[in-house]
């Protein structure tokens, strides 16, 4: 897997104060995307132990309420595989932090993928320019969703973040 940047004490990607991993690699491919950078399967850099280790230096922090994975898309099949044992081990370590995750997939699309039980927030959907709004919470067109995965896991209909 390789990222293009760690921001630290981010308040716009989720919940409170967090840790934001942008990944690298996307096939969706977003008009008007925020992010065209980080498309590129193979841009920026390798995510190495220290890379990890300076996201477990982030949520070791009181303050700290989680990560996000964002992107590029942490979904993308180069990515899949790390996010997940990534997003495992982080809940592992650190089960009171919440782990958001950005995709371009929708829920229906996911649904039996791996991850989804170390998640406790999805945003789905790719980005559609003529539905942006900058009053939405948590997204950047109205036709994303602010998925509860625990909720939408236990109760088999999707159920949005309040």
């Amino acid at each position: 897997m390789r990222y293009h940047n760690i921001t630290k004490d981010d308040m716009l990607n989720g919940d409170g104060l967090r840790v934001v991993l942008w990944v690298a690699g996307c096939d969706h491919g977003c008009k008007g995307c925020q992010n065209p950078v980080t498309w590129d399967p193979n841009g920026g850099l390798i995510f190495d132990e220290t890379a990890k280790q300076e996201i477990f230096e982030q949520m070791e922090k009181s303050y700290i309420a989680g990560i996000t994975f964002s992107g590029g898309d942490p979904l993308h099949w180069r990515n899949v595989e790390e996010v997940t044992a990534l997003a495992k081990e982080l809940k592992e370590k650190y089960p009171k932090k919440t782990i958001w995750l950005y995709t371009g997939f929708l829920w229906e699309e996911i649904r039996d993928l791996d991850i989804l039980p170390y998640l406790d927030v999805l945003v789905d959907g790719e980005f559609v320019e003529a539905e942006k709004d900058i009053a939405l919470k948590w997204k950047g067109s109205a036709n994303q969703r602010v998925i509860d995965v625990p909720q939408t896991l236990e109760t088999g209909n999707i159920v949005l973040h309040a």
